[in-house]
């Protein structure tokens, strides 16, 4: 049994009554983790309410306050690949992760996450990710070293004062006239719930995209996301007939080869570039990995 090293937190949403029992939150909420697994994590002591005390099976539900947890996964595969520090100081780390390897604890993944390595590169313990990408996807993410320091770098994001670079490569099935476009549309969580899907409505995605070049039947595109919806950039690529190469999501959903490395997606985070609301000077950051095309 592999358990991470730091909790990982869980809001109760607020709902109308009748509240469900925390048992069946917790299962609803994570419906990869079966009810008896949470009915043995909460009976041994291994969930902890916002007070830092044992949640028992009679505790009640309450709308906003948080539980924690261990993240437990019986075995645990090794990424083979490292990330490297681009830079850090005492409030900001940017980080440029290689593909295949999650920010945070997902899924089978627990001390095999980019927030993990880098707590035990650093020592600090209060390292926590401003924003995250893909586990697909390799590139920079940027993480909070100061917490009195945060809320700046996260408002960044919020107010869309961050300006990001990707590269990917796709397939490019013919000659294309156009060499620009700006897709806008509303993404919603799709099913299975780990995929996204469009649908009509106001739009809450935008993605500016540049043709640089082609080579036959590929394509490498530049791209610069105005908005950070999941999956955003893999589906309005695919939605122009250009998917990401070896994108098993999108357009069609392909089983996962656990433990494969060899065909990683085509889709980097290059480049960030923003104010330092610390020092107020203009930054930017640059990963030294490439696409090929």
């Amino acid at each position: 049994m592999v358990i991470s090293e730091y909790h990982s937190t869980v809001i109760m949403p607020k709902m109308e009554k009748p509240y469900p029992s925390i048992l069946d939150f917790l299962t609803g909420r994570f419906p990869g983790i079966g009810r008896d697994i949470w009915e043995a994590r909460i009976c041994s002591g291994k969930i902890l309410t916002e007070n830092r005390e044992p949640l028992l099976l009679t505790t009640p539900y309450t709308p906003l306050k948080r539980l924690y947890y261990f993240r437990e996964v019986a075995r645990e595969s090794i990424i083979p690949f490292t990330e490297k520090i681009i830079f850090c100081n005492e409030d900001l780390l940017v980080a440029c992760k290689p593909h295949f390897l999650p920010v945070t604890p997902a899924g089978p993944y627990v001390n095999e996450c980019l927030l993990h390595r880098l707590k035990k590169r650093t020592g600090n313990r209060n390292l926590s990710p401003i924003h995250r990408i893909d586990r697909e996807t390799a590139g920079l993410v940027l993480f909070s070293m100061n917490p009195e320091t945060r809320g700046h770098y996260q408002e960044l994001f919020m107010k869309g004062k961050v300006k990001k670079t990707y590269d990917a490569v796709t397939v490019y099935p013919c000659d294309q006239e156009k060499k620009s476009w700006t897709v806008e549309n509303r993404i919603i969580k799709g099913d299975p719930w780990f995929r996204m899907k469009t649908v009509p409505g106001k739009p809450n995605a935008v993605s500016k995209i540049t043709l640089v070049r082609s080579n036959k039947n590929r394509a490498f595109f530049q791209l610069c996301p105005v908005t950070g919806k999941k999956h955003q950039l893999r589906l309005h690529l695919s939605s122009l007939g250009f998917p990401i190469l070896n994108d098993r999501y999108y357009p069609v959903l392909l089983p996962e080869k656990t433990g494969i490395f060899s065909a990683p997606l085509q889709l980097l985070a290059r480049k960030i570039r923003f104010r330092d609301p610390v020092s107020l000077k203009q930054m930017t950051y640059e990963s030294q990995r490439r696409l090929l095309l």
